[in-house]
């Protein structure tokens, strides 16, 4: 199994006619990144779906939305921390070419455990998000609605997670095709449900905000058993039996999923946050900046799945390497994935910066002279947006090319200094006291991904030898 995985560098053809190391790191990057980064973009297609149902339903409603995710997603980044890191740790074990059923098998029982540990304080959390949003200074009609919604919704939040288990699972194994397909199934379903229980059509009542959180929930649950019945079907995810003594404690495997998953899943909430704060700064500047704000950040996460895609396959690539203790290897997959993100984000970016006015006008009706205001404010978030595309692929790449080695303290560090010590203050001086508004924020994302991606960048060199004392005791070494 582990063979068809990973090839070290002392197994690479040295003859002239073989490919470059390079190369072929590139070529397994892409068979494994590529259904990623569709899974990725369908996982997004959900939520987009409910953004383009709400926003034609009324700017209240995607307004109020785009308040209640700002906490849902705290949450789910934060039991994301242990259902990820599954990845890395099945990884190590595949590339150290030991047998690995047993580890396999104790890691992804551990994130489980995990997940069932950490689900009832944070769905209790959700349940005051109307009196969060208020204590806060949101309005009081968007905070209801908001409130009503993410209680739904929560209901939804075990089996989301327990997806990304085994969606990581699948992940770490090279089998990325059984989540793919389940999450395109997951996106047709969504968009029926949601769009009969939000319009009211089919026989369904017409139940608008509280449509789609009725729908989104019950998609959580759907792609959660869809995936469970995949991995017991498909011969490749059903060999490692991983439910197999489910009940049976492994304290070391526990232990490593919250010391990997906790940092992990702080990362993700340092960086969502700061954004999902940039989210609760535009409801100051009322209900047309918050609908524009939700439209410009969805269309930039649209693109950034692309990225995410190719350094979840690297967090594996970076992993198998290191678990063969081949940092040679380390670094080739580190730095392809990262030139591979960069080199999409480019276009996209360019996208971004001439057609912005085109591509608003998917979300948002522009023949509607109500929309106007939203458009216009959309359209300069987006231009913004054009300017970190590169910054936030390279934060992402080298991100998760140090989770792959098992890196997750100083990820943490750096998303956090970079975020809240330079985004979050710069965002609170341009959009209020220099009065930029909504721009001012969104200066300031540009401004945490710059230092975040240096960050991570050198962070990433300094780990796998490329700089440092690592770096000169092999070339002392020759």
């Amino acid at each position: 199994m582990t063979n068809s995985l990973l090839k070290t560098s002392a197994e690479i053809p040295a003859s002239p006619q073989a490919s470059p190391v390079w190369l072929v790191e590139a070529r397994a990057l892409m068979r494994l990144a590529g259904p990623i980064v569709v899974t990725q973009l369908a996982q997004m297609g959900v939520g987009t779906i409910d953004i383009l149902m709400l926003g034609a339903y009324s700017k209240e409603a995607l307004a109020a939305s785009a308040l209640g995710l700002s906490l849902f997603y705290a949450m789910w980044l934060l039991g994301m921390g242990p259902a990820v890191a599954v990845s890395p740790m099945i990884a190590h074990t595949l590339g150290e070419r030991r047998v690995a059923a047993p580890a396999v098998r104790a890691s992804v029982r551990m994130a489980f455990w995990a997940i069932l540990l950490m689900s009832p304080p944070m769905m209790l959390f959700l349940a005051f998000t109307e009196q969060m949003l208020l204590a806060v200074g949101e309005p009081a009609a968007l905070s209801a609605d908001a409130g009503a919604f993410v209680r739904l919704l929560l209901l939804g939040l075990p089996f989301t997670l327990g997806f990304q288990v085994l969606r990581a699972y699948a992940n770490a194994l090279s089998r990325p095709r059984a989540p793919l397909v389940v999450m395109g199934l997951t996106v047709a379903f969504n968009a029926a449900l949601g769009y009969a229980l939000i319009f009211g059509h089919f026989g369904a009542p017409r139940l608008g905000l509280l449509g789609a959180g009725i729908a989104s929930a019950v998609s959580f649950a759907f792609s959660f058993f869809a995936l469970l019945a995949a991995v017991f079907i498909s011969p490749e995810l059903s060999r490692y039996r991983i439910f197999h003594r489910f009940g049976r404690a492994s304290w070391s495997k526990f232990t490593e999923v919250f010391r990997l998953g906790m940092p992990i899943g702080m990362s993700m909430i340092f960086e969502a946050m700061f954004f999902n704060a940039g989210t609760l700064m535009m409801g100051y500047f009322g209900t047309a900046s918050v609908a524009a704000h939700q439209v410009a950040l969805n269309a930039c996460a649209l693109a950034f799945m692309v990225p995410l895609g190719v350094a979840t396959a690297a967090t594996v690539r970076v992993g198998l390497a290191a678990g063969a203790k081949d940092m040679p290897r380390v670094r080739i997959a580190g730095v392809t994935a990262s030139v591979m993100g960069i080199a999409f984000m480019t276009v996209t970016g360019l996208a971004f910066a001439i057609f912005p006015r085109e591509l608003v006008g998917l979300y948002v009706d522009a023949s509607d002279p109500a929309n106007a205001d939203v458009i216009e404010h959309a359209v300069i978030f987006l231009r913004m947006g054009a300017a970190f595309q590169l910054f936030d692929s390279l934060q992402v790449t080298f991100g998760l090319s140090l989770r792959g080695l098992k890196d997750a303290q100083a990820p943490m560090w750096i998303n956090g200094a970079s975020y809240w010590l330079i985004g979050f203050p710069s965002a609170l001086f341009l959009a209020f006291g220099l009065g930029l508004e909504g721009l001012g924020v969104w200066i300031a994302f540009v401004l945490g991904l710059i230092a975040c991606a240096a960050a991570m960048a050198l962070r990433f060199s300094w780990m796998s030898g490329m700089i440092g004392p690592r770096r000169a005791k092999a070339l002392a070494q020759g």
